[in-house]
């Protein structure tokens, strides 16, 4: 299911942009207004909802912290479970981690180890908003695999198109994004 020109407008319009945050010379996609706008959230989870019904997914996996917004909302409309991947001291049973590659140093997200239940090879779908140069949601679809499940696909509300996150990303998984940003 594609959205239509509506559709996308109404979500693109509810998108606000932050000039100079945090840094100066980036333009910050600041989703707090779609959230906040109950029309424009409403057509993005429907959106969601009518793309992935069909995905057979046992699970949706969020990243920290805006994917779970996300996540765990589809993850209910669809009847499945939702995982949260957290930066690395925030789950508090046993995990496994990943570490990337930041602009100055190194982060890492974990996941619990039994997060995708003892079931191997579980459909996963990995959520967040955005996805620029693409370390973190490496990262995360990595975990995925090493948690013994699938990612089948991973979504953002956001894609910045003019970084090379989206490309390395699709060498993993298959990567779909609602809006494009050049």
């Amino acid at each position: 299911m594609k959205l239509s020109n509506t559709e996308r407008k109404i979500i693109e319009n509810s998108i606000r942009d932050i000039e100079n945050f945090p840094k100066p010379g980036i333009v910050f996609k600041d989703i707090t207004t779609l959230l906040n706008d109950k029309k424009a959230f409403g057509v993005l989870m429907n959106h969601l909802y009518h793309r992935y019904k069909k995905y057979d997914l046992e699970y949706i996996a969020g990243i920290d912290a805006r994917g779970f917004i996300f996540g765990a909302a589809l993850a209910q409309m669809l009847g499945i479970g939702f995982v949260p991947i957290r930066k690395k001291g925030k789950l508090p049973y046993t995990t496994i981690g990943e570490k990337y590659a930041l602009e100055y140093g190194v982060d890492e997200i974990e996941v619990h180890i039994d997060a995708f239940g003892e079931q191997k090879g579980a459909r996963v779908l990995l959520i967040d908003d955005l996805i620029a140069t693409g370390g973190t949601a490496n990262a995360a679809a990595t975990l995925i695999e090493q948690a013994g499940a699938q990612c089948v696909e991973s979504c953002f509300v956001i894609g910045l198109t003019f970084l090379d996150g989206i490309k390395k990303l699709q060498e993993k998984t298959d990567v779909y994004t609602i809006i494009e940003v050049d």
